[in-house]
């Protein structure tokens, strides 16, 4: 048990250290440990990817995205109550965390709180129609986009005319 406790200090020091860190070198930090996390994830190393993102939550930035990364972690490893946990203080952090919202609301189901569940998943998705992910387009594919909607309207325009001279013209004639 001792060295458990020596242990416990050298990561208290480490994390002390931290805390003179800047802003950016903090989210610098706490990005890093995201990857690592997801990592470690995917590796099923539930346990040290849950000390590592608690240590990054010291460092007092992207908390949301911390506590939402730890409610997988503790999903994945089975821990409902934690991975519950975890989801609702990513909302407290951000309520619009559309992704904590969902999962908050699998979780719910799991325990067997489907009145809680149904009312979650409505919430989701009401935040994720008020608020739509901007898709991260490059310059190239963005140009694209526009002339093609350009095009697009260009030739329903032409069509609706095209249709409107030929009854009219029809009208002229016929009638």
């Amino acid at each position: 048990m001792a060295r458990h406790k020596e242990s416990e200090k050298s990561t208290n020091v480490e994390v002390d250290s931290r805390s003179n860190l800047s802003l950016s070198e903090r989210k610098e930090k706490v990005s890093s440990s995201l990857e690592k996390a997801k990592d470690l994830r995917k590796q099923e190393n539930y346990k040290k990817g849950i000390d590592l993102l608690l240590d990054a939550l010291k460092l007092g930035v992207n908390k949301d995205e911390i506590y939402y990364r730890l409610g997988n972690i503790y999903f994945d490893a089975g821990d409902m109550d934690r991975a519950e946990y975890s989801y609702e203080r990513a909302i407290e952090e951000n309520e619009k965390h559309v992704n904590a919202q969902h999962n908050l609301a699998v979780v719910y189901k799991k325990l067997g709180k489907i009145g809680k569940s149904v009312k979650q998943r409505k919430k989701a998705k009401k935040i994720q129609m008020k608020n739509p992910k901007d898709p991260d387009l490059s310059d190239e594919a963005r140009s694209y986009a526009k002339k093609f909607a350009f095009k697009l309207f260009l030739t329903i325009t032409l069509g609706i005319a095209g249709i409107g001279l030929l009854i009219y013209l029809a009208s002229r004639f016929f009638f």
